[in-house]
Parts: structure tokens; C-alpha cells; sequence
């Protein structure tokens, strides 16, 4: 019953709360739906689709969220290139009918975009509502000026991601977030129109509430506000109301609640309140929107970091893109979930949203299983990094995106600290990149600069008073957060830290610089804000483990014919680190509130250190498929409480083979491998700066064994066998009960083993698969970076031994059975239920 309530409390009462304001309610004329379902789409060049009378009955009919780049094939000329994922690019339209049989002349209608890529504009009835250029912000257009209430309309958007490249990494194409569709009155509560602000003084939860109203009929209005807010067991904790008066411009309607004694919003008890906003207007609620409340305290000290309700913690963090790997940017709450609870049952505590703001739902997991976050705006400023990005259109936009970044999202308790903008060329005083290959954009950013490219003196050029500018945004509209920004140029000189606008300094990279922090920075808190960029295959190793790869140099292009990096943690970017040095930086530095490594997944795009045929990204410390790489078990072993015994490589070598074998673990004073029985030795960490102990051994088939013990005493064993040849396809899903509700998700993972079920870590073997039941192979992958094996297939070859496939439900409960099938292996079975 424990389990069921927690569970009730975290997720299912929240989802009933929210219903509140999302379906239509006796006497309400307020509604909100989901809008995701019965999209035609089609990919098109020219802009004929937004035609009322335009024919779109051959179309395909799809549901949103959608990525039409993912279904696509790698090629060289795509014109996004391996920085971008070497996938297609091109305009797509989507049309939708809305059928309206409305009387009420007061009733107003919005859609809703949480994200489309890039440059959407929104037809009503073939005429223009508005164009949206940036690919990563949420959005909302009033339709009801374009409407006919008493009929059929075609409400058409389309999306143009034609002009590539314009992005450093694979960004998806199309309207890859949720859409709603909104009915209100014409007084309203405007769009992120309600702020709550909590503060905690003497064990009594305070609570500002600003609410701000619009009336787009301009008549004055009289109404009510009221405001009530229940804890994670449905019971009312506060209530306040207050009348108002509005004309044409809106008015903001301030009101205080008290809550005594709060739960606290912690990593270890993500407590959450609801508050619901209601809109009343003699008697009738015209409108009404539910907030999730988190009280807690934050905040970064310049000598010891970053504390949460008083407690030090360092913050362990990664940074994450926003594509779901086979899946790709189309969001999706089952990878998602799964993406976030991997990081956290590796320790990590924070992610960092580079170098956009993030999918509503990722904020949404982060509140309700305890991450911290660092909410990103921009990756460019007014200098692009790539010719068609969003400097292109920053100059015009970028105070809207940034406020509507800051308004939707700071309600969020997950989000400690607002950043401005990554590695922005407005660092310096002027960076000329004109005609630069995509792949040495990087190069760029962390070359060493003279002092000329750098401010003099005291006084503030263009480009500091531009982050003032920015800084000042972000705090109009959220006083209670820190600002910073990433930087890999870390002199005092540079002009966002020259601006005097950040609160947090904010390194990436330059781990060997820290030390030099409380003389360049004084009395400023810091933090890194991205970290290491180690290169890793997983399943590969480079030997010997003690020699270190610095890749690429910064002569252009790099090749090395097996398009694969070390994952003994040897193998680094040129600008970055090992995972042990800036781990260990960062661990003995009180001051450093922490770190976001570069990053906790692989991602499509942003291949370093290698041009086409790779594709993805070699940084994650889990694969593109979802499968861990050694790293990941470094950390936790230091950032859990969980024991960790954990020993690479496999055993499945040349007979005679050197082989360097290493070892993370914790609560052990010791570890001892024995290889067929023998005692290769005892290794212990001399110190606190050691992560792990190794072994050099010549091979000989067997087994290898590792017993860790505590003051003499076995704790844990692990044992690696030789594999011998393929025999058959195992099958493992990270779930078996599915929702019928055609988005609901199964992981599978599929290993190619011997006879005695041991990994074959060199099988490379073609798997087919077959599904029965109401369910489709939503994806496949295997985590290997340069595969030009398409994402969206029913077959995937092994990678060091394993594939991933992805199950999604119909609409339909279903009795599904995978089936899975090679040459020369037994074939196997899997049964999943979607209820």
C-alpha cells in the first residue's frame, strides 16, 4: 500500500489535478485540450498547402509529436551534415480540421506549440497568423480572428528547416513537441500568466502569487481571483481570493498564501503542492490554470558552492540534447523517463538543458523525481556559429524568446539557475568565422586567444552591455534565480564576465584553471557548467590504458579507419579532460558548486573527433541505444551510496594478448582479481585522487574474477567468462506492461549469446524482427556512432554483442509478441501487454 500511495502522490494525483483545468467543467466555458491526433503531413517546397481548398487527402495522417528527419537516410550531401546528423532537412506541412458550431460571441480560441522546428508559421483558413523562427521555444497564436464559429476551418502550419546548417548538433524537423488547443473566454488568464513565489521563514511556507489577466474584448470587466492549494494527499492547504477590474490592457492581481509547516522540495523527497487559478466572473469561472509548487530554498555561496534547503550539496550533473536517440526529437514521456531515471541511478543530480530550453515534460520528470536543473536560452547571440542559425533572427527575437523561456518555466522547482547563452563568439571582442567547415567550429571556440580579442580597461563594449541586456530580461520576469552563462574563455577579460550581469561564473572546460577562481573572480560563486567531452565506444578499447588520445588535433580533418575511441577513459577532446581529472577537480574544490559533464547520452550529430560516415556523438557516458559505456559505473561509484563492483573489459581476446583490466568500486578497502584460480594480485586506491586500479594480463581463455573486501571481509564478487560462439538472441525489456494508448513504450534489449548465456562481445550479427498484436517498431539502434543502418526498421546489426528495439502500443489493448531472428542462431521470443 506504501508503494501504491507514493506513486499515487507522485504521479496519478498530480495528472488528476491537472485535469481540473484541461477538460470542460459544468459552468466552465474554459478548456484546454491535447492536439496532437489526425494530422495530415506532407513534405512540400513551395507554400500552395495553406489553400483552404488544397487536397490533402493523400497526405499521411499521423499524430504529434512528430520528427520526419529521423525516417530518413544518412548521406553525405545532406545539407545539415554529420554536425547535424547527415539527416534530411526540408519545409513539411501539417493540416488539421477544426469544425465549430459556436454561438458565444465572447468564446476565444489559441493553439498552443510546445516546440516545432524551425521557422513555423500557422495558417488559419489559408490566411498567415504568425511566424515563429526559433526552433526551441514554445509558442501560442489567439486563432479566433481567422475563424468561422459556425463551420469546418483548416488550421495549417508549416514548418521550414530548408536553409542547413543551422544548428551544431541534430535538432529533428517538424512539430516535434505537443499541441493543445484552447477555448476561453475574451478575460482570460494570460499564457504563463500565473507566478508563484514561494520563501520559507521560520517553518511557514510564504507564498506570493501574481497573476496576471488579459481582456482581448477591451471592454472593463469586473471578476474574482481564487486561488487554492492542496498537497500530495487532495487536501486544501490555502486559499486566498481578490477582486479586480481590467480594460483592454490587463491588469496583474498580486495575493499572499501561507502554508505552516511545508514539505520541502528536496533531491530525496520531491515533495509537490498544486495550486489552482480560477477566473470568476459573477459567479461563473471564465477561466482556470493549475501551477506545480515546490518550496525550497537555493542558493550558491561564493566558499562552499550550492546549498538546498540548507544542506551543501555538489552538484553532479550532466548535459543533455534533446533528441531521444533512434526516436529522435519527437518528444516522448516513456524515453524521457527512462533517459532521467539512467542518470540518476548513475548519481547524477542536475542536468543542464544545452543549449536550449527543454521539452516541458523534462522539467515536469526533473520536479517529480528530484533533479536540479540549469534552464539554457541560446547558443548563438548576434554571431552565428553556423550560416543559417538563430543569429539570424536574435537581433528581432530574442527578447520574446527569452521571456517566454523564463515565463513558462519558473514556476518549475527543479530550476536553480538561469544560463543566457553557451560559448557565444560575443566572448570576444570580434571572432571571424566566415566560410569555416562546421566540424572546426569547436576548434574555434577553444583556440587560445591574445589580449587584443579581449575588452581593455574598464570601460563595457557592445557585447557586455548585450548580456546586461539579457540578464536584465531574465530577472524582470524572475527575480528569485541566478543567472550565468557557459564560457570557455575564462579570463576576467571576457566580456559576459566583464558585464558584471552574471551571478554565477560559469567555466566550460579549463579544469586546470579553477584554482585560479577566488583571485580572478572575487567574491563571485562558480561553477562549471560543462565539463570533460571524454570519447568513448562503447565496447572498444585502446591499449595500452595509461597512454592518453587527444582527439582531434587541430589540423582538420581526423581519421583513423575504425571511426571508434577508447572506452578505458584514455581518450579525450583536445579542449577537454578525462572523466578522473576534472572529477577529481571538482570533488576537492569547495568553492565549485559542481559540474555538468558533456554528457550523460550520446546524441545524433556532432560526430568529434570524426567527419562522415560518423554521425553521433562519441561524448555520452551512455550510448545513442541506451546501454551504459564503462564511465558510467565511475561515477557511480562515487556519486551513490549503492556498492559498486564493476570490471572491464570482456574476456574474449587473442591467445597471448596483453589485456589492461580495470576496476571501479566503493565500501572496499581492496580489491584482488584471479584469473583460472590464480591470484593476479591485490590493488588498493592509495588515495583520494585515485578512481580506479588496473591489472595487465596476458590473455588465456577462462574466467576472470574480482572479489572486493572490507576490513578482510568479501563484499561483492564479479566474474567475466569467455563467451564461446553465438548460439542465440536473448531478449530483455525494461518493461512488459505497456498502455494502450499509442505512445506508451518497451525497451528492448537484445544481446547475442552462447549456449551458456554468456555475451558475445564481438557478435556483429543481423537481427530481424516481427511483431503480432496492436504494436510497431516505433525505432532500432545498437549505440554505434557511424552505422548508416536507417533508425526507423524492423532489423539492426549487433554492436559489440548488442541492438536495442523499440515497442510502441496502439490504441488498442493488445496481447504483443516480439520475435527476434538471425542466421545461425535460435530465434526468441518476447510477450508484452498493453492494457
Amino acid at each position: 500500500m506504501k508503494t501504491f500511495s507514493n506513486h499515487f502522490q507522485r504521479y496519478i494525483y498530480p495528472f488528476l489535478m491537472t485535469l481540473l483545468c484541461l477538460l470542460p467543467l459544468s459552468g466552465q466555458s474554459a478548456e484546454r485540450h491535447l492536439w496532437d491526433n489526425g494530422w495530415r503531413f506532407s513534405l512540400y517546397q513551395d507554400d500552395s498547402p495553406q489553400q483552404i481548398t488544397f487536397d490533402d487527402s493523400h497526405w499521411r495522417l499521423l499524430d504529434l509529436p512528430h520528427d520526419w528527419a529521423i525516417e530518413g537516410d544518412f548521406y553525405c550531401q545532406n545539407p545539415s551534415g554529420a554536425t547535424g546528423g547527415a539527416l534530411p532537412g526540408g519545409i513539411g506541412w501539417y493540416r488539421k480540421h477544426l469544425v465549430l458550431q459556436d454561438n458565444d460571441a465572447q468564446s476565444r480560441y489559441s493553439i498552443h506549440l510546445d516546440g516545432a522546428y524551425m521557422c513555423t508559421s500557422v495558417y488559419v483558413n489559408g490566411k498567415l497568423v504568425g511566424t515563429r523562427p526559433y526552433g526551441f521555444i514554445s509558442f501560442s497564436y489567439d486563432l479566433t480572428p481567422f475563424l468561422n464559429k459556425q463551420g469546418d476551418n483548416v488550421i495549417a502550419v508549416k514548418v521550414d528547416n530548408s536553409q542547413q546548417p543551422n544548428s551544431r548538433w541534430y535538432t529533428g524537423c517538424g512539430i516535434y513537441r505537443h499541441v493543445y488547443l484552447s477555448k476561453s473566454s475574451d478575460v482570460r488568464i494570460a499564457e504563463w500568466g500565473v507566478q508563484a513565489i514561494s520563501e520559507l521563514k521560520k517553518g511557514v511556507g510564504n507564498i506570493t502569487v501574481n497573476t496576471q489577466i488579459e481582456n482581448p474584448g477591451g471592454l472593463n470587466r469586473r471578476f474574482v481571483v481564487r486561488q487554492k492549494i492542496w498537497d500530495a494527499n487532495h487536501q486544501l492547504v490555502a486559499q486566498t481570493s481578490k477582486g479586480g477590474q481590467t480594460g483592454a490592457s490587463g491588469t496583474l492581481v498580486s495575493q499572499q498564501m501561507r502554508i505552516s509547516k511545508p514539505h520541502l522540495w528536496s533531491l530525496s523527497s520531491p515533495y509537490l503542492y498544486k495550486m489552482t487559478t480560477e477566473l470568476i466572473e459573477n459567479g461563473k469561472v471564465l477561466d482556470c490554470d493549475t501551477t506545480t509548487i515546490g518550496i525550497r530554498t537555493a542558493h550558491f555561496d561564493v566558499a562552499k558552492g550550492f546549498f538546498l534547503n540548507g544542506e551543501n550539496i555538489k552538484i553532479n550533473g550532466v548535459c543533455l540534447h534533446g533528441d531521444l536517440g533512434c526516436l529522435g526529437s519527437a518528444v516522448n514521456e516513456d524515453a524521457l523517463h527512462r533517459q532521467v531515471i539512467m542518470m540518476k541511478e548513475m548519481g547524477v543530480n542536475a542536468i543542464r538543458c544545452s543549449h536550449n530550453p527543454p521539452s516541458p515534460e523534462l522539467l515536469n520528470l526533473c520536479d517529480s523525481l528530484g533533479v536540479l536543473v540549469m534552464d539554457e536560452a541560446f547558443d548563438s547571440w548576434l554571431q552565428g556559429k553556423t550560416p543559417y542559425d538563430y543569429s539570424l533572427y536574435f537581433k528581432t527575437w530574442f527578447e520574446r524568446d527569452l521571456r517566454d523561456m523564463v515565463l513558462r518555466d519558473r514556476n518549475h522547482p527543479s530550476i536553480v539557475i538561469w544560463s543566457i547563452g553557451n560559448e557565444v563568439l560575443e566572448q570576444w571582442n570580434k571572432v571571424d568565422n566566415k566560410g569555416m567547415a562546421l566540424e572546426d567550429v569547436n576548434i574555434l571556440l577553444n583556440d587560445n586567444r591574445s589580449k587584443a580579442a579581449l575588452t581593455q580597461g574598464d570601460k563595457l563594449n557592445l557585447n557586455a552591455k548585450l548580456t546586461q541586456v539579457l540578464a536584465a530580461i531574465v530577472r524582470r520576469y524572475d527575480p528569485t534565480r541566478p543567472i550565468t552563462a557557459g564560457c570557455n574563455e575564462v579570463s576576467p577579460e571576457n566580456n559576459l564576465f566583464k558585464s558584471g550581469a552574471l551571478d554565477v561564473i560559469g567555466f566550460n572546460y579549463h579544469q586546470q584553471k579553477v584554482k585560479d577562481v577566488p583571485q580572478n573572480f572575487p567574491g563571485k560563486p562558480f561553477i562549471m557548467t560543462e565539463t570533460v567531452s571524454a570519447l568513448q565506444t562503447r565496447g572498444y578499447y585502446k591499449m595500452p590504458s595509461d597512454s592518453l588520445f587527444r582527439l582531434p588535433t587541430k589540423k582538420r580533418p581526423f581519421t583513423d579507419p575504425t571511426f571508434r575511441c577508447s572506452s578505458y577513459d584514455n581518450s579525450c577532446a583536445y579542449w577537454g579532460s578525462t572523466h578522473e581529472q576534472t572529477l577529481d577537480v571538482v570533488k576537492h574544490t569547495p568553492y565549485c558548486a559542481g559540474q555538468f559533464i558533456w554528457t550523460g547520452f550520446d546524441y545524433i550529430g556532432e560526430p568529434t573527433p570524426f567527419n562522415f560516415p560518423a554521425r553521433s556523438s562519441y561524448f555520452g557516458l551512455v550510448d545513442l541505444a541506451g546501454f551504459p559505456k564503462d564511465s558510467y559505473y565511475l561515477y557511480q561509484s562515487e556519486w551513490t551510496n549503492k556498492p559498486v563492483l564493476y570490471v572491464f573489459p570482456h574476456w574474449n581476446w587473442i591467445e597471448g594478448q596483453p589485456i589492461d583490466m580495470w576496476c571501479y568500486y566503493n565500501k572496499a578497502d581492496e580489491v584482488e582479481l584471479f584469473l583460472n584460480g590464480k591470484s593476479q594480485g591485490v590493488r588498493r586506491k592509495q588515495n583520494d585522487h585515485e578512481y580506479h586500479v588496473a591489472w595487465r594480463l596476458n590473455f588465456e581463455p577462462g574466467e576472470v574474477r574480482v572479489v572486493a573486501r572490507k576490513n578482510g571481509n568479501v563484499t561483492a564478487e564479479k566474474i567475466i567468462r569467455t563467451a564461446g560462439a553465438p548460439h542465440h538472441i536473448r531478449l530483455t525489456p525494461d518493461r512488459q506492461l505497456i498502455k494502450a494508448n499509442g505512445r506508451s513504450l518497451s525497451f528492448v534489449t537484445v544481446e547475442v549469446v552462447d549456449k551458456d548465456g554468456n555475451l558475445c562481445p564481438w557478435a556483429d550479427n543481423n537481427i530481424i524482427f516481427s511483431l503480432t498484436g496492436d504494436a510497431t517498431i516505433a525505432g532500432v539502434d545498437n549505440g554505434s556512432p557511424f552505422s548508416m543502418e536507417r533508425f526507423k526498421a524492423s532489423e539492426r546489426h549487433a554492436f559489440y554483442g548488442k541492438c536495442m528495439v523499440v515497442i510502441q502500443s496502439g490504441k488498442t489493448p493488445s496481447d504483443i509478441q516480439l520475435t527476434a531472428k538471425g542466421v545461425d542462431l535460435q530465434p526468441q521470443t518476447l510477450r508484452i501487454t498493453s492494457k
